[in-house]
């Protein structure tokens, strides 16, 4: 039975680092609940501690944080006005609707469609949406970091089952 929780274990952290890529999964809940499952199955004596489980909800809570603000910092930064960033909410909104593709463009468009109703030119408008992407794809790449830190926690404070 200890290997089927393993193998559990490993497809749940699997799935969870595709999910830290992939807008709509929650990457790095499931490698949380990967490593609660593996708790709750083996008890404390054969998987994680209480140390590491506080650390993993930690950087849980760190990502949905980064997630948040990534966005808005990289909109931020290339110059967007709080119409670019209501566009950028809007269209990540609208692009749920749109599958994987909206996901990555509806807030792209949506930062500079909202430039543009503010009036702003379309370089401008443009930099905004470019913004919106660079900070997209640092937090996606930062979610990926953590979550590779999170497997490592895993299996580094896991009694071997072998």
């Amino acid at each position: 039975m200890t290997v089927f929780w393993w193998l559990t274990a490993i497809v749940l952290m699997a799935i969870g680092l595709i999910g830290t890529v992939v807008p709509v999964i929650p990457g790095t809940t499931i490698i949380l609940g990967a490593a609660v499952i593996h708790r709750l199955a083996l008890g404390p004596n054969g998987s994680v501690g209480w140390t590491a489980l506080v650390a993993l909800v930690a950087l849980t809570l760190v990502t949905y944080a980064v997630d948040a603000a990534a966005g808005y910092v990289g909109a931020r930064k290339f110059g967007a006005t709080k119409w670019g960033l209501i566009g950028g909410a809007a269209g990540a909104l609208l692009g749920l609707f749109f599958g994987l593709v909206g996901l990555f463009v509806g807030p792209v468009i949506g930062a500079i469609a909202g430039e543009i109703i503010a009036g702003q030119r379309i370089v401008k408008a443009g930099r905004a949406g470019w913004g919106r992407f660079v900070g997209a794809l640092a937090g996606t790449i930062a979610k990926l970091f953590i979550a590779l830190i999170m497997i490592a926690i895993f299996l580094m404070n896991v009694p071997s089952p072998l």
